[in-house]
């Protein structure tokens, strides 16, 4: 199982795993165990709970599907589009203060001043 994914995406987000548990619902323990690889199988509820917070799919966890997912460059700065995806997947999953924060920063200019 693509579990990797977890890892990859959480890091692309710049996401602590304290942050995905809280956004997630998904206890701290169980997230480390899983990305340990201690939990080679969890429970299909938790992988959706944590896809949803990464805008992920099920299907991404899936080894036999190999997408051009697989080629992405987890430094790249993501573009419009990304935090867009991003955002209209995990939109429900985040606080009016993180959907302001992430409008502060789209709305910031190019300079990295945010």
């Amino acid at each position: 199982m693509g579990l990797e994914k977890i890892a990859e995406y959480k890091k692309k987000l710049n996401m602590t795993t304290f942050e995905l548990s809280y956004r997630s619902g998904v206890p701290l323990g169980t997230l480390n165990k899983i990305l340990s690889g201690a939990t080679k199988d969890p429970k299909l509820e938790t992988l959706k709970a944590i896809a949803r917070v990464l805008g992920l799919s099920l299907d991404d966890f899936d080894d036999t599907n190999k997408s051009d997912n697989l080629n992405i460059d987890i430094n790249a700065v993501p573009t419009y589009d990304d935090v867009i995806t991003v955002y209209t997947r995990s939109r429900k999953n985040l606080s009016q203060e993180e959907k302001m924060r992430l409008a502060r920063i789209i709305l910031s200019p190019d300079d990295g001043e945010e």
